[in-house]
């Protein structure tokens, strides 16, 4: 038996792989980057000394959206970390971590949490050590941002939308 060349192998099994992955759903990423990235050290270097405690950290996420064809989003996570002691801000660290993402082949009804839940979820963490690497080299131990449930932040989006609308 007569075996292919390599190059057509290649050839006809890309072109199966291909028309089998155009047929079902696809969310691919085109890009993703740093849109805007702040770190703040407002008291250094009296914020780097021992502390009996620690500071209180509040933590902030956003996630918005903006479409720039019928199949490509861009998708932004912000995230926003301040750490105080008593009134004492200790850093500031503020992330717009964004990614460009192509979704085909999913019903219109799904298009929101795939955008909303689904491509911050591939984002965060790039992000997350975005911010660890940031608060590490403030001078500070590295900030670990706990998984974020996006699914919960989309429902919520969603009921204070209908909130608002009553």
């Amino acid at each position: 038996m007569a075996k292919k060349p390599a190059a057509e192998e290649n050839k006809s099994s890309a072109s199966n792989s291909n028309g089998a992955e155009q047929t079902g759903p696809m969310l691919s990423v085109l890009a993703q980057y740093i849109k805007d990235l702040s770190f703040e050290n407002p008291n250094s270097p009296n914020s780097l000394r021992p502390r009996e405690k620690a500071p209180e950290i509040k933590i902030n996420v956003n996630v918005s959206a903006n479409p720039l064809s019928d199949s490509d989003f861009e998708v932004e996570l912000k995230l926003e970390a301040k750490a105080e002691d008593n009134a004492e801000v200790m850093f500031n660290a503020e992330l717009v971590y964004a990614g460009v993402f192509r979704i085909q082949g999913i019903p219109e009804e799904s298009m929101g949490p795939a955008v909303l839940i689904e491509c911050p979820r591939l984002l965060f963490p790039f992000a997350r050590q975005i911010i660890s690497d940031s608060t590490r080299n403030g001078g500070f131990p590295p900030l670990m941002i706990d998984p974020i449930d996006f699914a919960q932040l989309y429902q919520g989006r969603i009921a204070e939308g209908a909130e608002k609308s009553s």
